[in-house]
């Protein structure tokens, strides 16, 4: 008895411990490689706009393909890791990225070019909301750095992959570019993965549902209720994301700034956005998720604004680094707000779900503004649909904080 009682002890001390931080830097690299899905993409779209004929709002649905299956994969994938945990999931993923990237590389129509990304975005969803919500059960003084710094594998992927896949495609094309990312995932996701097979305690699941549970009922809202909220939210704010993100390279191009300058800065946006994330996790341990998220949108608000009465090539490079240093903590502040106000038990799916509203906004703003530019010539009025959603998450957020001194910042209960 006394032998299980401290075996107990120590796994539930895994919480904020070293091990916790070293279960962190391997699912840095997890999302970093495993995120490859989203942002590869975005390089390849011109690509794919010439090889097969396209305008860009057709080019686009490329993309749009990849970001529902990212989208349904946090869900889906989310619920397999409540129940199986992170490790055979992540190593399937692993697989699955690596064949939905050689059914690319083959790829003879648009359509199969499609299908296969589909493939992609939902198995690179893994690497996002389903790994966040793993490693958030192992901090809870420091859960916002923590989750912050995961969700930061995203940008890293997104800063990384384009200065990698830029230089390759004038040599080897987007198919064998397609390759390489392939191999890449295979050789490092399936070793790495193995690094993640402890599961935390019954205990420290029945501790964060507790804590959960007081928490929303001091909010008057339901769990359904506040799902809801949440998901609207992220919604509109990605909606306003996207129009950048998604098309810097090609208005770049337009400009006549060449894709070289757009890559470069997508890159830096996403830099800053890494830089961003991390400042608004620290923050959050201390504000709370829902203030982050308000602060976040507002930010991003500002920020969109600049685009409008700039388009110089340098001014351009300075706003995309605005840019990413005021969105970066918008995303992962979702994932803390579930964790904070939610079951934990349901943390992989309910992550999902609100990290799915974000995805679909991606996925709705990149394909709208791929459509606004091909009716009106330019981005013009792109950018000023973005900001127009951004209202929403400005909106709720607020109405959470007006509502009830309930959301005010809270400590952790022992």
């Amino acid at each position: 008895m006394r032998s299980e009682e401290t075996s107990l002890t120590e796994m539930v001390s895994d919480v904020d411990s070293l091990y916790a931080w070293r279960r962190l830097t391997c699912s840095l690299i997890l999302a970093t490689v495993g995120g490859v899905g989203i942002w590869a993409i975005i390089v390849l779209l011109p690509e794919f706009e010439a090889e097969f004929g396209l305008s860009r709002g057709e080019a686009s649905l490329t993309f749009v393909a990849t970001m529902l299956g990212f989208a349904l994969g946090n869900v889906v994938v989310g619920r397999w890791v409540d129940h199986f945990g992170i490790t055979l999931v992540m190593m399937g993923a692993g697989i699955v990225l690596a064949l939905g990237y050689a059914v690319s590389a083959l790829a003879p129509s648009i359509f199969i070019l499609s299908v296969a990304q589909f493939v992609v975005g939902a198995a690179s969803a893994t690497g996002f909301a389903p790994l966040i919500a793993d490693l958030s059960h192992w901090f809870e003084k420091r859960r916002g750095l923590a989750v912050a710094l995961a969700a930061s594998g995203n940008y890293m992927a997104g800063a990384i992959w384009p200065i990698v896949l830029t230089p390759l495609l004038p040599v080897i094309g987007w198919r064998g570019a397609a390759w390489v990312i392939a191999g890449t995932c295979v050789c490092v996701m399936l070793p790495l993965s193995l690094t993640l097979r402890r599961r935390v305690t019954e205990h420290t699941l029945v501790r964060a549902d507790s804590a959960a549970s007081q928490r929303v009922k001091r909010t008057g809202l339901s769990p359904r209720v506040l799902m809801s909220l949440l998901f609207m939210s992220g919604l509109g704010c990605c909606v306003a994301m996207s129009m950048p993100q998604v098309h810097i390279i090609s208005y770049c191009i337009d400009l006549g700034y060449g894709a070289a300058a757009g890559a470069g800065m997508l890159s830096l946006m996403l830099t800053g956005g890494v830089v961003s994330r991390v400042a608004f996790g620290a923050l959050s341990d201390k504000i709370g998720g829902v203030w982050t998220l308000f602060v976040g949108a507002s930010a991003q608000l500002v920020a969109l604004c600049l685009f409008l009465p700039w388009n110089g090539l340098v001014p351009l490079y300075v706003i995309s680094l605005v840019f990413g240093l005021s969105q970066g903590g918008i995303v992962p502040s979702y994932a803390l707000i579930v964790r904070e106000y939610l079951p934990a038990r349901q943390a992989g799916k309910l992550v999902g779900l609100a990290i799915m509203s974000t995805i679909l906004g991606m996925a709705l703003g990149g394909w709208m503004s791929g459509w606004i530019h091909d009716e009106t010539g330019d981005y013009r009025l792109a950018f000023l649909n973005g900001i127009g959603w951004n209202l929403i998450p400005i909106a709720v957020t607020a109405f959470l904080l007006l509502r009830s001194t309930r959301l005010k910042p809270f400590k952790t209960l022992d």
